[in-house]
Order: C-alpha cells, then sequence, then structure tokens
C-alpha cells in the first residue's frame, strides 16, 4: 500500500505522542509503587517491642573501693614444739645373787661339780655329801638361805643346818617349807629336770641319799630319770638301776620344784 508523505509524517507524529504518554505514565506508576513498597518494607524491619523492652537492666556493680594493700614480708612461722621427754623411768634394780640362775643354772653346777668338788665356796661332809651338794645346786638355781637351811664356812671346817646335810631333815624341810611338791614314784609324768630325787635304800621310812635330776627320757609307763649326786657320784645315773641294781627292792622319792 503506498502512503502519502504527509499521512507518513502524521502517523509519526502520533507515534511519538503515544510514546512520551506512555513513558510518563509509567515513570509515574512506578515512583509510587516503590515509595509505598519502601514504606512498608521500613515498617516491617522495626521490632514490634522496642519501646516496650521488659528485661531487667543489668546492675552496675558495686565500687569495690581501693586495692587491698599485700604485706611482702614473710610471715613468721612459730617453732615446732619439741615432743615432750619421756618419763624417766627407775632402772630396774640390780638382782641379787641368790635370785640368778635358773634351773640350766642348777644342771650345768651339778654336771660341772659332781667329781670336781666347789671346796672354794663350799665345805664338804666326807662320805655324806650328796645333801651338801644338793644344797648347793639350789643356790645356783636361785634359792636363798634362810634360819632352817644355811651353811657357813669352806673345805672341811664349816658350819651348817641339819637340813643343809641330811637327807631326813632336808625331806622335812621341803614338806614344811612349801619349797616343793612332793611325788611318788608313781607320779613320774609330772616329774621335772632340776626337780630333787631321794632314795630310802631299806624302805625304813627315812631318807638315805639326795641327788638332782638332770635328764628324762620316754613317756607314758617308759619314763627314765636320770639324776646327778655325790657320794655316790655321778651325772647321769638311771633312777631304776639305783633301785634295782645298786640297790634292790629300794624306793625312789621325788620333789617338784616350782
Amino acid at each position: 500500500m503506498q502512503f502519502t508523505r504527509r499521512f507518513r509524517i502524521s502517523a509519526a507524529a502520533l507515534a511519538f505522542a503515544v510514546l512520551v504518554i506512555g513513558t510518563a505514565a509509567v515513570a509515574s506508576w512506578g515512583n509510587d509503587e516503590s515509595d509505598s513498597a519502601r514504606a512498608e518494607i521500613a515498617a516491617s524491619a522495626i521490632p514490634t517491642d522496642t519501646a516496650t523492652d521488659t528485661a531487667t537492666p543489668r546492675a552496675t556493680p558495686a565500687d569495690a573501693g581501693a586495692p587491698v594493700a599485700v604485706d611482702t614480708a614473710p610471715v613468721a612461722t612459730a617453732t615446732p614444739t619439741p615432743a615432750p621427754a619421756p618419763a624417766a623411768t627407775a632402772a630396774p634394780a640390780p638382782v641379787a645373787a641368790a635370785s640368778a640362775g635358773g634351773v640350766q643354772a642348777q644342771v650345768d653346777y651339778m654336771i660341772a661339780h659332781w667329781t670336781d668338788y666347789n671346796t672354794a665356796d663350799y665345805g664338804i661332809i666326807t662320805d655324806n655329801d650328796c645333801v651338801n651338794f644338793t644344797s648347793q645346786s639350789l643356790i645356783q638355781r636361785g634359792w636363798a638361805m634362810d634360819g632352817s637351811w644355811w651353811a657357813k664356812g669352806t673345805g672341811s671346817s664349816f658350819t651348817h643346818s641339819n637340813a643343809w646335810v641330811s637327807s631326813t631333815a632336808f625331806r622335812n624341810y621341803l614338806a614344811s617349807s612349801g619349797r616343793a611338791t612332793a611325788l611318788t614314784d608313781q607320779q613320774r609324768d609330772q616329774v621335772k629336770v632340776g626337780d630333787v630325787v631321794q632314795f630310802d635304800w631299806n624302805n625304813s621310812g627315812d631318807r638315805d641319799h639326795t641327788g638332782v635330776v638332770t635328764r628324762i627320757e620316754g613317756s607314758g609307763d617308759d619314763i627314765v630319770i636320770y639324776y646327778a649326786g655325790h657320794t655316790d657320784d655321778t651325772d647321769y645315773l638311771s633312777v631304776d638301776y639305783a633301785i634295782t641294781v645298786k640297790h634292790p627292792g629300794a624306793t625312789a622319792y621325788y620333789w617338784s620344784i616350782p
């Protein structure tokens, strides 16, 4: 189709006018929407509780004041109190010679002097020294002399009580003093080393010989007792031998010493 020059110019002018008007309208519409949108966005960004914040405010710390001075001088320490010294105890009293010894000392004395008589410290009863020797051994054990049982002097010249040298008098002394307990030959199971053994050779009721038990063997009905003594000088002589071979039918007795 062919248009005239005037028509083309009029159409172009009309199109340009429409374009200008449309652009202005669009610009006006865009600015209004942006302002409204921005207003809504700004309003939604504001916290709803800003004006009504109910959180408890943190307390302000109190003034601690000036720093406290620190004493840099060394702290004096108390000198430890020494432990009290142990209470003084009295030294034990020396043991008297009469209380020294014991059974072993008694037996050792018998073995040392059954042939080597102690004439340096004691006297001698010729041919009848058995009780004198037994009494000496009891002194070694720890016994002390008293008014009924004593000796004084050395060698062949010395004085003594009857109980110190006589088997029968010694039996009576032991019975009355309470220093020993009488046992029969049927009580061998109660006899101990260091006890006194006495014999009645002829079963007359008195005592004829005295010694000290130095060894015990066996048990029950087979106990064998050995003794040491003077006059019939011996260190380990069997009681059974003495009452069956040396003096057949004789009787043995014992004195048990605690």
